[in-house]
């Protein structure tokens, strides 16, 4: 008889993770608030662990993890997670990306809505037993132009709600096609445009070195006098001190940031600013999003666990076990093309298309696409991306990889390349 596998919940997550888990025969025990070191002891007992964001999974208590096979994440950032650890030992990370889709789009209107009108404030002052309502004349959403910075699944579901209010939406992603832009009635244009037209802007993006700062005083001045800014992504995005000058100069009217770069903010001047409004990091915090990702990181572990299939994972090391000798030098070469392009390229990428000649690169073909697109969209994409996620993220965004078998390849016995076009800025 084999043994029960067991697992391990070390964050405050709903009852139906652990009934379902349950059900499917697995032995859970459920120990949130764990110290670290009573964590270390026990963690060598679980093949499967999940956590929120509380718990951080280090390199160290990974080493101590011996029978550890998956690690789910209840969410969609896995900055608590030592992923490289992991996938060293052959663990499988997985987390939940659009879980939180909706939750996170909703906490974005409700901070640009409370900012158009002052609403934060308002309440404050009303609390403080002053009725000034000269003071906190709002302006209205109708007809102003909204900029989204990164067109991913959070992006889109915030530009359907914002048109609902009569909002113009222009965006830019430098991946996402015209023709998908087109269906959601998005405007695509480029970065300067969005920063010259926006009266709101709103950035769902990763933290990349690409998009780190991105807002910056070169930027901020490059838009609109007056716009208002809304981060309910990640915070970095936007340098809080540009954007403290920015508003004391009244370049910016108003922020509202859900996101900081130190979290928990800690002596941060913007937090006292008159015209800036903020939450603590809520973006996912409700109860159908809790639900949602407990239920799915559930089935995610039970699949992974039982060898039922994968989905939601963050690393595709350990599955490249299976792949051929031959074809793994390739699939690296591929990731690094794909991440080579994203680095290189400023403008949108388009008429992508795989060049591939010999047998063993031509026989693997669809495998080194998806390890192409991963290269690529990882540093786009908001959401970790591996070689099963990257074609289906692809498909959503409307890109389109072709493919061009021999050409060149009769010079050696394996060729792959990448052609591609980028539209400058």
């Amino acid at each position: 008889m084999s043994k029960t596998q067991k697992i391990l919940i070390s964050d405050s997550l709903e009852q139906s993770l652990m009934d379902l888990l349950a059900r499917e025969g697995f032995e859970v025990d459920y120990k949130p608030g764990l110290p670290a070191d009573e964590l270390k002891k026990i963690i060598g007992a679980y093949d499967g662990l999940v956590v929120r964001s509380s718990t951080k999974v280090t390199a160290e208590l990974i080493s101590l993890s011996t029978n550890m096979k998956v690690i789910g994440r209840a969410g969609t950032g896995v900055d608590n997670i030592d992923v490289g650890a992991a996938t060293r030992r052959g663990i499988l990370v997985m987390n939940t990306p659009g879980g939180n889709t909706i939750s996170a789009a909703e906490h974005t209107v409700s901070m640009l809505l409370s900012l158009a009108r002052n609403i934060p404030q308002a309440h404050m002052s009303l609390v403080r037993g002053e009725w000034e309502r000269k003071k906190f004349i709002g302006t209205e959403v109708l007809e102003k132009t909204l900029g989204v910075i990164g067109l991913g699944k959070i992006g889109r579901e915030v530009a359907l709600r914002c048109q609902a209010f009569g909002m113009k939406v222009i965006g830019y992603d430098p991946l996402l096609s015209a023709e998908v832009a087109a269906k959601s009635n998005i405007e695509l244009c480029s970065l300067d445009e969005l920063y010259r037209r926006s009266d709101f802007i709103t950035v769902h993006t990763p933290l990349t070195t690409e998009t780190k700062a991105l807002l910056n005083d070169a930027t901020l001045a490059k838009c609109k006098r007056g716009v208002r800014l809304v981060n309910c992504a990640r915070g970095g995005i936007i340098d809080e001190l540009a954007l403290l000058r920015a508003l004391e100069s009244g370049q910016v009217a108003g922020a509202a940031l859900d996101v900081f770069e130190v979290e928990p903010p800690k002596n941060n001047a913007l937090l006292s600013h008159p015209r800036m409004i903020a939450t603590p990091h809520l973006g996912a915090s409700t109860e159908e999003a809790q639900e949602k990702v407990a239920v799915q990181i559930a089935h995610q572990i039970a699949d992974a666990l039982l060898g039922r299939g994968y989905a939601g994972l963050v690393n595709g090391a350990p599955l490249q076990l299976s792949i051929k000798e031959e074809v793994k030098p390739y699939l690296v070469l591929a990731e690094k093309i794909g991440s080579l392009v994203a680095q290189l390229t400023s403008g949108k990428v388009q008429n992508l298309s795989i060049v591939a000649s010999g047998e063993v690169v031509v026989s693997s073909i669809e495998l080194l696409k998806a390890g192409l697109l991963k290269g690529l969209l990882s540093h786009i994409y908001p959401d970790p991306v591996n070689i099963i996620s990257a074609p289906i993220l692809a498909r959503e965004l409307g890109l389109v990889l072709g493919e061009q078998r021999g050409g060149d390849g009769e010079s050696y016995t394996s060729l792959l390349g990448l052609q591609y076009q980028a539209e400058k800025e």
